[in-house]
């Protein structure tokens, strides 16, 4: 057991920690999706009412936890870390660490408290239209997630250590648990709790993914204290930066709010219908976005510890372009096959996911630009810049949210195209702040291959259309295999032709995929007699 928890904490690098994070994001996403078919199958088309309690519940929880303790989870705490362990100051690692667990611990029993007592104050102002049924199963649901702040808050803090150090695995497979917690939970407790059973699951899975991610502390020798150091510079340094961070993620929360507030003001089924569409949605930007940015910025935390600005810029270009090459194509067969995915994963509510999510492509690419650029901040231990261009991000969703999302205007897909807008005008304000604050971050070599990526995409585009023309989506195309095959022939065929073309015009990433597969087809078999 101990050999295998050794191996599983092993550090790796860059290309093996965000190949490592892929992977079981994308384990992850499957997970989502199936989580999602089966509330779909079981809770929206019986009654949509059910589903839009389940996911409004959820909603005051993650507001608080991403207000109060989400600035301590890695870019208010890492680049602490990584001057500490550069300077071998191990202790300090301990006692930081340590502090910030504690003060995790207290704020979050404080805020489990409140959502506990509070929870149908807080139920009648976020979703005021629930009927009286659906409102009591979204009351109880709350309070059984009154606690998962307080799991996610201590397990984001360890498994941020972790990553300073170099270790995944464990915060990478954490969150699979949650996931399988609230699946399982549908077939155990769906006939004598009904929806409430789902609460009941992510109550259990908030355990579960603490617990995983507790393994990952086995190897690092770390002991758990009972202190506070108030007078430790280092702890107060990271406290002074949680303020800035923390109301940044509070302000995107605060968009979640409207966004509730807004799709259950258009009448029952909205609500789930925008949250099946956003999942959606957030798989590329978990995948492209979140998961390489991640495994990349304990690398340029350490660039800015060590003084080497220079390979500071080129690793986050290099990384930058990265997410680009990969983000487009993905954009663009997600909107072309919207209708394939959306009838595939969640049947029956299909229509109004797909109208959803092809609105939603767009901030696709801004997401995924919009987590390496933030890290870019961070690593300079700036949180305030983010902030700032949050409050202007969510004061432009919150107009938009209400001027678009009104039955005389786009309706429940309004939100989604503010979405969109919002997110490009976010990456457009970094980018020129960028610029101003740092004349060499981006140089010729970015913006050239930067305009190939584009001119590329465009073939893409092309690609993507003639597919779908050539394999429509019919009334008849049901299950996995009809629909699956359809939308694999539509992917396959816009990634090739982004590979090959991106291949033509000497783009870097391209060159280097199209050499590891000769190795891998070109790779000798031996052969023993």
């Amino acid at each position: 057991m101990n050999r295998i928890l050794r191996r599983a904490n092993k550090k790796v690098s860059l290309g093996g920690a965000a190949t490592l994070l892929v992977v079981v994001a994308l384990m992850g996403q499957v997970l989502g999706f199936l989580r999602n078919r089966l509330i779909s199958t079981n809770f929206t088309v019986v009654d949509p009412g059910l589903s839009d309690a389940f996911f409004a519940a959820f909603v005051i929880p993650d507001f608080f936890f991403f207000t109060i303790a989400a600035g301590a989870l890695g870019v208010a705490y890492m680049p602490v870390l990584a001057d500490k362990i550069e300077q071998g100051k191990k202790q300090a690692v301990l006692d930081i660490t340590n502090s910030l667990i504690n003060i995790a611990i207290i704020v979050m029993l404080v805020v489990a408290v409140i959502i506990f007592v509070f929870a149908k104050p807080l139920i009648s102002l976020l979703a005021p239209n629930l009927p009286p049924d659906h409102f009591q199963e979204a009351v109880t649901i709350m309070q059984l997630l009154a606690l998962n702040p307080l799991f996610f808050a201590v397990g984001g803090i360890i498994t941020s250590l972790q990553q300073t150090y170099g270790r995944f695995f464990f915060y990478a497979i954490s969150s699979l648990f949650y996931n399988l917690a609230i699946i399982a939970s549908i077939f155990l407790f769906k006939d004598s709790f009904g929806v409430v059973g789902l609460g009941i699951g992510a109550l259990l899975g908030g355990i579960l993914q603490l617990l995983v991610a507790l393994f990952g502390m086995i190897g690092l020798q770390f002991k758990y204290r009972p202190i506070i150091k108030w007078k430790s510079k280092d702890f107060r340094f990271v406290l002074r930066q949680l303020p800035p961070r923390s109301l940044d993620q509070g302000i995107d929360q605060i968009n979640s709010v409207v966004e509730v507030n807004r799709a259950q003001n258009l009448g029952t089924g909205p609500v789930s219908y925008y949250n099946y569409a956003m999942t959606l949605h957030h798989v590329p930007i978990m995948l492209i976005g979140n998961s390489i940015a991640t495994a990349a910025f304990p690398r340029l935390v350490n660039r800015l510890s060590q003084n080497r600005p220079d390979l500071f810029r080129k690793d986050f270009r290099d990384v930058l372009l990265t997410m680009l090459w990969i983000a487009f194509p993905v954009a663009t067969i997600g909107y072309f096959s919207r209708g394939y995915l959306a009838r595939l994963i969640f049947g029956s509510v299909a229509p109004e996911v797909a109208l959803i999510f092809g609105y939603l492509t767009i901030a696709i690419i801004g997401r995924t630009i919009y987590a390496m650029l933030s890290r870019y901040f961070y690593a300079y231990k700036d949180t305030l810049t983010p902030l700032y261009v949050s409050i202007f991000a969510i004061a432009l969703n919150i107009y938009l949210a209400f001027t678009l999302a009104k039955p005389d205007a786009y309706g429940i897909a309004g939100l989604a195209l503010a979405q969109s807008i919002v997110a490009m005008s976010e990456v457009a304000v970094l980018f020129v702040v960028m610029i101003i604050r740092d004349s060499q971050i981006f140089n010729k070599f970015f913006w050239a291959s930067l305009s190939k990526i584009v001119s590329v995409t465009g073939f893409s585009i092309v690609a993507a259309f003639i597919a779908v023309s050539l394999l429509p989506l019919t009334t008849s195309d049901r299950g996995i295999i009809a629909l699956g095959a359809k939308f694999g022939a539509i992917a396959g065929v816009t990634l090739t032709t982004h590979l090959l073309i991106s291949y033509i015009f000497s783009l870097d990433q391209a060159r280097a995929v199209i050499q590891k597969m000769k190795q891998l087809i070109l790779k000798p078999v031996r052969i023993d007699f």
